[in-house]
């Protein structure tokens, strides 16, 4: 079955509420406002690839965060694969925060 560019659109809206509900546990903000992820691309058939990375290279979390980012994104609806592509370039840093980020941990 083949989306239309709606139906991926509200698949991609679905992922970054998912997203949003993956945390770094070193710091009280999701993944997403952190900006760890650095591409969400739907194909129209469902599959779903993600290319992210993480606060460090020895992130203690590094075994057990891209997992649960693939677990969760794979579970929302028409979501038919999802390959996690882990990346360190660029390397992460304060700036790719968002606003909403900045805010919560009080550096704005």
């Amino acid at each position: 079955m083949k989306f239309t560019d709606d139906q991926i659109a509200d698949i991609g809206e679905d992922i970054i509420k998912v997203l949003k509900s993956v945390y770094d546990p070193e710091i009280p903000v999701d993944i997403y406002e952190l900006g760890l992820v650095y591409d969400v691309q739907i194909s129209d058939e469902g599959d779903v690839k993600i290319i992210m990375t993480l606060t460090t290279p020895n992130c203690p979390v590094a075994e057990t965060l891209p997992q649960e980012v693939k677990d969760k994104v794979s579970e929302v609806e028409h979501v038919k694969s999802v390959d996690l592509e882990l990346t360190f370039e660029p390397s992460w840093n304060k700036d790719m925060m968002s606003e909403e980020a900045k805010f919560e941990l009080g550096m704005l």
